[in-house]
């Protein structure tokens, strides 16, 4: 569920990506972008379901709003609507969730961590296991960059046994 609009299938084929057994949607509103990954969820005939990202789930309400109304707490309100109830079909599908989310900065924090994640608490709280994917350096070849190395961190692993 590509709530960004940012997949290029061409390129996506061309990295090897296998396009045929692909379910692609870029939904328009952070609701239908939900109700898709519910409706997939329930089949029981997928084994992953990708959102990407959190951030870009807009609620409809701010979509159809004017620029600068305030809507405070609709993504969250809405994420955590739509974990309460795709937590259980989840479960009972063993379907595989994965929310990419983004880090944002808090405007104004002088002590603790500045940065935080959109779209309110309910994942943290539902999630099975998060993963912070930070980019470290850049791998280069010839003075050329191929890539880059990143790091990750186990933030919450409800599966394993701590290390």
């Amino acid at each position: 569920i590509d709530a960004e609009n940012a997949m290029d299938p061409a390129y996506a084929e061309a990295l090897g990506v296998d396009i045929d057994s692909l379910i692609l949607s870029q939904p328009n509103t952070g609701e239908e972008g939900l109700q898709i990954a519910d409706t997939l969820i329930s089949s029981g005939a997928i084994d992953i379901v990708v959102v990407d990202s959190v951030a870009a789930l807009v609620p409809r309400a701010e979509i159809e709003g004017e620029m600068g109304d305030a809507h405070v707490g609709l993504q969250a309100r809405l994420m955590s609507q739509a974990l309460r109830k795709l937590s259980g079909t989840i479960s009972k599908t063993k379907t595989i969730a994965i929310f990419i989310n983004q880090i944002r900065e808090k405007v104004g924090v002088m002590f603790g961590n500045p940065e935080t994640t959109p779209g309110g608490r309910a994942l943290k709280f539902y999630s099975t296991i998060r993963l912070e994917v930070r980019r470290a350096e850049q791998i280069k070849q010839s003075g050329d960059v191929i890539g880059n190395r990143v790091k990750i961190k186990v933030v919450k692993n409800k599966v394993a046994p701590p290390f």
